[in-house]
């Protein structure tokens, strides 16, 4: 019978027959090393996504009010990230980042609002 070897470090697994990795360590270091691709997109989208939320945070404390596109990209805000698009029975079409809302109105002016819980 062949001795199974850990697929981080090669060394020999001791223990159950299913066991591939010979310590918690090593099955760590193994998967962080094939998901950073993977983590690091997440983790950059996730990033623009929490900066978009907190400028429209700080731009709309009273729930609802109107702001302009200068003043949303003065603040770093990424257009391209959202969690959400809603249309309305009208037709209109609000674009959520998570229950922070804006609504492009006019060219160069936005509605943004705050979705109820």
């Amino acid at each position: 019978m062949k001795k199974k070897e850990c697929l981080e470090c090669n060394e020999k697994i001791v223990g159950r027959i299913d066991k591939k990795f010979c310590s918690d360590a090593c099955r760590n270091a193994y998967n962080n090393r094939v998901n950073k691709d993977s983590k690091n997109l997440i983790r950059n989208t996730n990033n623009r996504l929490r900066k978009n939320y907190r400028i429209l945070e700080t731009l709309n404390p009273d729930q609802k009010t109107k702001t302009s596109r200068a003043k949303l990209i003065e603040a770093g805000f990424d257009f391209n990230y959202f969690t959400s698009i809603y249309t309305t029975k009208a037709g209109t079409v609000y674009y959520f980042v998570y229950d922070q809302g804006y609504l492009p109105i006019d060219n160069d002016y936005y509605a943004l609002v705050k979705r109820e819980s």
